[in-house]
């Protein structure tokens, strides 16, 4: 009993086993590979699949997600003989698994050497300048050319970025340099152009002002003039309204002389020659006073001579 029994342990382990090896599950965005006999059969897709044991296998499992790959720096010369590091990373998804299987061996390592080589084309035709600052150029002729050379290996690449791109040391710190200059020009230029704003405004305030000034004083002139001008004739006016005789007005100039001689520095001063006529004019008015205050006189001496003709009257001396 015991070698049957043995027997049939050895039949249900067997059984399991090609239980195991018949039902395949795949899961969702995967896909299997199967071969019989070591050629392809069919690709079994996500799900429950059937398989005949020990006669099918599973080659290879891949999966169709989209997929993220970065490469290391790798050493690129550019046009002008500098060489720079950069970095990529690559998105592809595989969209046939036969294909990504039997085409080629490594499609890692085929998309790594074909970027490699694809990027030494493209940059090498460019400057330094224009590779820092040619980045959507690269990334897009960099993914035209994987994803031509790539689609019949069963992969689509959707996109190629440049992580980074490292000049040389001595590149760049002569660049640092260089953008440090052009910071401090554009600042100079800045701080120039400020100043001459700000001078030509402070022209401009100072002008504005001075026109205003200047049209204050005139008005002020003006109307100082006009002033004066109503007030001589308000004096010419009230002159001759008070009708003033020849003697009022010797007086009146009489008057004003001691005002002539005023100050320290008149030393020397001018007699106008009108002053004559003044003198004569107040000396008539002098004499016309001398009757009412000496009549007594003048009867006496009509009394001792009679004669009223040879009268002498003194003039009036003036200090």
């Amino acid at each position: 009993m015991e070698p049957v029994i043995i027997v049939l342990i050895i039949l249900v382990v067997l059984v399991f086993i090609a239980l195991i090896k018949t039902i395949q599950v795949i899961p969702q965005a995967s896909a299997a590979i199967v071969e019989r006999f070591g050629r392809y059969t069919r690709t079994l897709n996500a799900g429950l699949n059937i398989v005949v044991p020990f006669i099918d296998t599973i080659r290879n499992r891949i999966d169709l997600r989209e997929q993220v790959v970065p490469f290391p720096p790798q050493p690129v010369i550019t046009q002008d003989n500098l060489v720079v590091n950069i970095d990529t990373v690559i998105y592809y998804q595989v969209t046939d698994a036969r294909a990504a299987t039997y085409e080629v061996a490594s499609y890692i390592q085929a998309i790594e050497q074909l970027t490699v080589t694809t990027l030494r084309n493209i940059i090498g035709g460019m400057d330094l300048e224009r590779t820092l600052t040619s980045r959507e150029e690269i990334n897009a002729a960099l993914r035209g050319v994987l994803d031509e050379a790539t689609g019949k290996w069963g992969i689509r690449v959707n996109r190629v970025e440049l992580k980074a791109i490292e000049p040389p040391t001595s590149i760049q710190d002569s660049m640092e340099k260089q953008m440090r200059a052009d910071r401090d020009k554009r600042a100079a230029i800045l701080t120039a152009e400020g100043t001459r704003q700000a001078a030509i405004l402070t022209a401009e305030g100072e002008k504005q002002s001075q026109i205003l000034r200047a049209e204050g004083e005139a008005k002020a002139a003006a109307l100082r003039a006009e002033g004066e001008a109503q007030a001589v004739r308000t004096v010419f006016e009230a002159i001759h309204a008070g009708d003033p005789d020849q003697k009022l007005l010797s007086y009146q100039y009489l008057q004003m002389l001691p005002k002539i001689a005023e100050g320290d520095a008149n030393k020397l001063w001018i007699v106008p020659s009108e002053i004559g006529d003044a003198l004569k004019g107040l000396s008539g008015a002098m004499g016309n006073f001398g009757p009412l205050g000496g009549g007594s006189g003048n009867n006496g001496s009509s009394g001792n001579g009679g004669s009223t003709g040879s009268e002498r009257r003194e003039k009036p001396s003036i200090d």
